[in-house]
This record gives structure tokens, C-alpha cells and sequence, in this order.
């Protein structure tokens, strides 16, 4: 598949990287509930392998999940890493021997996972960290982060981080981070059902920056709906192909990180950057979240 194929590119306000709009997220592949080795870790790496080799060039991944466990399969595959290759890590959890899911927000915790992240990923520098603000579920948490970006910035004084995102935050902290570093990503839960975010979307498509949604096929609960099932069957194309190109169509400073532990569902995902949506289609997808 031609890389022109994967949504277009897009470069990262001030920076030199330039990435495929359609990229890969990596929570997939742990073990169920994110926690410990997949049930088929060749498979993995055939995964990651044959999404770079279609193109991809950005991966999103956490030392948490697993924990250590996609970054070591990411490094299994991949490293020495091909040349534009970006990996987004991002930090504020930690997982426990119970599985569950813990703050991990003190500067000494934000640290150590920049150093996990650089050992399991074997690097010697971070390209991007998201400071991922753990709100209950998938909510999100009001509340100042200032703290946190501040370790983030010190960290990338100290040449171990190259840039700075953010995930699960509010317009308010965006805005308050912006006040103390250049914020390159917002990772924010979206989707076609989901648009809660959409005047915060066009905010920072004004500023350049990259918005990239998570669950942007509805996560654990996939996107159901007669209006999408209609349009993709009018098109030739799957429900979740559908839903990935208004994505795409949605704003130039959407990224996409579908993950997968599946050849086939990869190859269905990287082909969503080939659907053409006319506006008439468009309009109809956008009914499907209208009050």
C-alpha cells in the first residue's frame, strides 16, 4: 500500500516530524485487560512489522500497558528502528501486581516512566509523551496539571523528552500546559458518536496541532448504528472503515491510532485512508450524533 494512501501527512507544530494521518495504537497488543504477554506474540510482531512496512510511520504506546509488554514487542519488531519511524509514549499510570490501574503523577513517578518507556523501547530519547490525565473510567478530570507538564518540560531540558502532548484534558488544560511548554498532540476520546470535543478539534486545527482521538471506533463498546451500517454498505466498505474516514475527513489535524492484534483488521484499517466521503455523506454520518 502506497504511504499517499494512509490519509495524507502531517508534521507536528515545530518539530521535524512528519507522520502518515492513519498510524497504529499498540494497547492491543497485551494480554486481555491490557496485562501481561499476548496469547500469540509471533502475531505481534507480524502486526507491527506489516503496519510499517504499509506506511506507518507513528505508533502510540505506553510502558503501563502490560505492563512493559507492548514496548518490548514494539522493540522485538522494529528496532533498529527504519528512519521517520514516531513513537508516542505517554505517562500517568502505573499497573500494579492486582492489575489495577494506579496514579502515577509525582515527579519521581513521571520520571521513572520516562526512563521505563527509554529502556523497554531502547532509546535514548523520547519523541513524544503524552502526560495522560487518569480521570475515572474514561471520563475526564478537572483540575490543575501544571505540576506534571512542568516535570515533562524539565525532562525534555534534559534532552530525554523531544516534545510534549497530552491525553484525557480539558480545553482549560491545554491551555494552562500551553502556558508552560509548546503542546505538539491532544489524545482525547472521539468518535462519530462522540463529540464532545468538536470546538476544542477546530481550536487546535487553528494552532496546527494534532488531535488524535482514542476509541475511535467506540473502544469496548463498538460504534452501532443503522446510518453508518447503511452508508458502508453503500460503499462497498465495513461500518469501522466508514467511521475512520470521517475521522479523516473530519479535520486535517486528526491522527488515527486503530490498534490490532489482527493482520486482517490492520489491512481494514490502513484501507480506510483510500474511502471518499461526498459531502452528502458526510452530512448523513454527521446526523448520527445530532440531539
Amino acid at each position: 500500500m502506497s504511504d499517499s494512501k494512509l490519509g495524507g501527512q502531517f508534521t507536528f507544530p515545530g518539530t521535524s516530524l512528519t507522520v502518515q494521518r492513519i498510524g497504529y495504537g499498540a494497547m492491543q497488543l497485551a494480554g486481555p485487560g491490557v496485562w501481561g504477554p499476548p496469547k500469540d506474540p509471533d502475531g505481534a510482531v507480524a502486526v507491527l512489522r506489516e503496519a510499517v512496512a504499509a506506511g506507518v510511520n507513528h505508533i502510540d504506546t505506553s510502558d503501563f500497558y502490560g505492563p512493559h509488554v507492548t514496548n518490548q514487542i514494539i522493540r522485538q519488531a522494529l528496532h533498529p528502528y527504519p528512519a521517520g519511524l514516531v513513537i508516542v509514549t505517554k505517562l500517568g499510570a502505573s499497573r500494579p501486581p492486582d492489575k489495577s490501574w494506579l496514579l502515577a503523577i509525582s515527579p519521581e513517578d513521571l520520571t521513572a516512566g520516562v526512563h521505563n518507556n527509554l529502556r523497554n523501547l531502547g532509546l535514548d530519547a523520547l519523541d513524544i509523551v503524552n502526560y495522560r490525565v487518569m480521570g475515572s473510567g474514561h471520563g475526564l478530570e478537572e483540575g490543575s496539571i501544571a505540576e506534571q507538564v512542568t516535570v515533562l518540560a524539565d525532562l525534555r531540558r534534559k534532552g530525554l523528552i523531544r516534545h510534549i502532548g497530552l491525553s484525557n484534558v480539558t480545553a482549560a488544560q491545554v491551555a494552562e500546559a500551553q502556558a508552560i511548554t509548546d503542546v505538539v498532540c491532544v489524545q482525547n476520546n472521539y468518535n462519530l458518536t462522540l463529540r464532545h470535543d468538536d470546538a476544542l478539534i477546530d481550536d487546535l486545527a487553528r494552532q496546527g496541532i494534532a488531535y488524535v482521538p482514542f476509541f475511535p471506533l467506540g473502544g469496548f463498546s463498538p460504534l452501532q448504528s443503522s446510518t453508518l451500517s447503511s452508508v458502508a454498505g453503500r460503499l462497498g466498505a465495513t461500518s469501522m472503515q466508514v467511521a475512520l474516514a470521517w475521522l479523516l475527513h473530519r479535520s486535517p489535524n486528526i491522527l488515527l491510532i486503530p490498534g490490532t492484534s489482527s493482520l486482517a483488521h490492520l489491512r481494514e484499517n490502513l484501507a480506510a485512508g483510500q474511502l471518499t466521503l461526498s459531502p452528502q455523506t458526510l452530512a448523513e454520518l454527521d446526523g448520527i450524533a445530532a440531539p
